[in-house]
Order: C-alpha cells, then structure tokens, then sequence
C-alpha cells in the first residue's frame, strides 16, 4: 500500500468516525426539534430555509471540486507528457554528444596517424641526410657544417613538437598496451614537465575490457584533471585513482577519483569552465555519474562513476576552475 492511498483511508475513516458521531449528538440533544423552535421564533428571518441552502451549497462545492478535480488530472496529464517528451530530448542529446565524440575520437586517430606515418617518416629522412651532410662536409665546409646542423637542430625540434601533437590528439599506447599503460605514461610526462609537483596514479583492477569509449573517457578525463590542476589550482600534490568495482548483482563498474590540494574554487565554478561541463557531459553520455567537491582553499576533488555496458553502446568530469 503506497503512502497516498494509507493517508487517503486514514481520512476516509475520520470522515466516517465523525459523521456518525455527530449523528448521535443530533438524537442525544434532539438538535432538529431545537433548531425547528428556535427558528419559529424568527420566521421573518426566513431561517428555516437555512438547511436546504446549505444543503444546495454542499452540492455546488462537490461540483466545483469535481470540476477542479478534472482540471488538475488534465494538468497533471500535460505535465507528465511534457517530462516523457523532455527526457525523450535530453535522450537524444546525449546520443548526439556521444556520436559527436565518436567522430571527434575517430578524426584524432586517423589524423595521428596519417601525421606519424607521413609527416613523421619525411622529417626522419630530412634528419639523416641533414646529418650525412654534417658528417661528410669536412672542416673546409664550416659554413655547411653549420647550416646542417641547424637542419638537424631543427627537426628535432619539430620531431618533439610532432610527438606532443600526437600524443594529445591519440593518448600514446592505448590502442596497443591499455588504458593502465597509457595512463601510466601519461602520469610520467607530467611528472617531467611539473617536478616540483608529486602526481600519485592508483590502479585497481583490470581496466582494459571495458570498451574504448570508457576507456577513452578516463584517459581524457585524467588528462584534463592533470592540466587543470597545474594550471589553474597551483597545486603541489595531484592523486588519481581509479578502481573497478562491483555491485551486488555483479555487474561492474569503474570509480574514478582525482583530487589536489590546489586554491580550490566555488561549486559550481563561477566562470563555468569547459573543461568542466565536457567532462560532466561526457561522463553523463555513457550513463555515468559525476560529482565535483572544492570549496576556496580546500582543494578540487571529481569523481566520477562508468558502467562499462554503457561504454559498449554505440551510440553517442576536471579540476576546471576556469
């Protein structure tokens, strides 16, 4: 028995319990021959007709509910469909953003790897001969030596800017190694750029059967954590952890957590940074759940929990205080 139709009886037997009480009021102290003398007394106030008014009112005030009842059932009705049609659009939406990340992943993938297979090879074979030249100039040739090491200098710089280019347009070894890899290596560049900064990466669990679109998303949401945290917070310490967990009925689930002892920030961020709402919107569109704690000095935590069932769908969140 739901809690509606239990108060509805409750109020049902009050309004029996007192209808009969009154009844027997009303033969105890003969209240009908009362009120008939006490009326007679002032048959030019007309007050003997008093019953049947009220007796009409009552009526008319079940019609007016009654008809008040069909309104709120009518609104009621228009309301519920505008929900089923809200949660059918918010649906779609996020079947769209999920199809919009699919295409943005795919274009990062084959862009990476046209760069690395094409760009990549003709600057390996600028290298070489730029360091034959060098090699073979001799010491008469200083002026060439020169220019053919500047070559070499060259592209090796553009080699590393290459690198950097394509490891954030495709996370380095996650297609071959796992996410636990990529993360791993991805942790490590930071800790070469930051070494001020100590970067804790915790791994529990076997995080590589649980799609490409979950995997995917940790990736790129511990890559957002990781900039926003030394970018925005200032911070000396940055944790991420992730777990795989498992509900009662068995049924898996990974739990990512990343936290920093940064400036923190109000909540929601004040200036409502796109890192933030991407990430949010990105766990949401594989039916995860995602969650921000920070408060002015006390640091920046997200949390975010991903079924992989969702992740294996096909159709289609950051310490961002900016």
């Amino acid at each position: 028995m739901s809690g509606s139709d239990s108060s509805a009886r409750r109020d049902l037997a009050t309004v029996g319990i007192l209808t009969v009480a009154f009844a027997l009021l009303s033969v105890r102290f003969d209240l009908s021959e009362s009120l008939l003398r006490w009326t007679q007394a002032r048959e030019w106030l007309q007050l003997d007709e008093l019953p049947q008014v009220l007796l009409m009112l009552a009526g008319l005030m079940c019609w007016f509910a009654w008809r008040r009842m069909l309104e709120l059932k009518a609104e009621l009705a228009r309301r519920k469909a505008a929900e089923v049609g809200l949660a059918a659009a918010l649906a779609e939406n996020r079947r769209l953003g999920r199809q919009a990340v699919d295409v943005q992943e795919s274009e990062r993938r084959t862009l990476a790897r046209e760069m690395h297979d094409e760009l990549g090879q003709y600057l390996v074979a600028i290298r070489l001969d730029a360091t034959a030249m060098r090699d073979e100039a001799g010491s008469v040739h200083a002026r060439v030596m020169d220019a053919a090491g500047r070559i070499v200098r060259h592209v090796d710089h553009v080699q590393a800017v290459l690198r950097d280019i394509i490891g954030r347009l495709r996370p380095a070894g996650l297609d071959e190694l796992g996410l636990a890899a990529a993360l791993e290596n991805c942790a490590e560049e930071w800790r070469r750029r930051l070494p001020e900064v100590e970067i804790e990466l915790l791994i529990e669990g076997d995080l590589d059967d649980f799609g490409e679109d979950v995997s995917l998303a940790l990736y790129r949401l511990a890559q957002e954590c990781l900039t926003n945290a030394s970018r925005h917070a200032a911070a000396r310490r940055i944790r991420i952890a992730l777990t795989e967990q498992r509900a009662t009925d068995g049924t898996p689930s990974i739990v990512f957590c990343a936290e920093d002892d940064g400036c923190g920030t109000m909540v929601p961020p004040p200036a409502g940074g796109f890192g933030l709402a991407g990430m949010r919107e990105r766990v949401q569109s594989l039916g995860g759940q995602f969650a921000i704690e920070s408060g002015p000095g006390a640091g920046f935590r997200v949390r975010a929990t991903i079924s992989p069932s969702a992740g294996r769908v096909t159709v289609g969140a950051s310490t961002d205080a900016a």
